[in-house]
């Protein structure tokens, strides 16, 4: 239980980032603070970003391995965003496998860096 806990309350962090960095430039494309390039970059970061938090907050937890336990939640994470993407756009090309793995290594070294800055 105590586990569930801990990957609960990364997936959480994770899921909230990516809902307000999301928000937020999305907000400032709106009202034309940034364009339409800055956009398609915040698209490929914020996922990144957010994994890496909820990897360093997974990491910060766990007691060794860090990264093992990043590969779970990023292998989590990634999962759900894979589903999703297959119900709405049944493709699969190769740009979204790459993406995917971007999003299990960022998840994977925010865990490492969590595991090695933990007092």
């Amino acid at each position: 239980m105590k586990y569930l806990k801990k990957i609960l309350k990364s997936f959480l962090f994770t899921t909230l980032s990516i809902l307000l960095l999301t928000f937020i430039f999305t907000l400032l494309n709106y009202f034309n603070i940034i364009n339409s390039k800055i956009m398609i970059i915040s698209k490929i970061i914020i996922p990144l970003f957010s994994l890496a938090l909820g990897g360093y907050i997974i990491g910060k937890g766990a007691e060794k391995n860090g990264w093992l336990e990043g590969l779970k939640l990023g292998l989590i994470i990634t999962l759900l965003i894979f589903v999703g993407n297959l119900i709405f756009s049944p493709k699969l090309i190769l740009k979204d496998l790459i993406f995917y793995i971007l999003l299990i290594t960022s998840s994977m070294l925010g865990a490492m860096i969590g595991i090695n800055r933990k007092k």
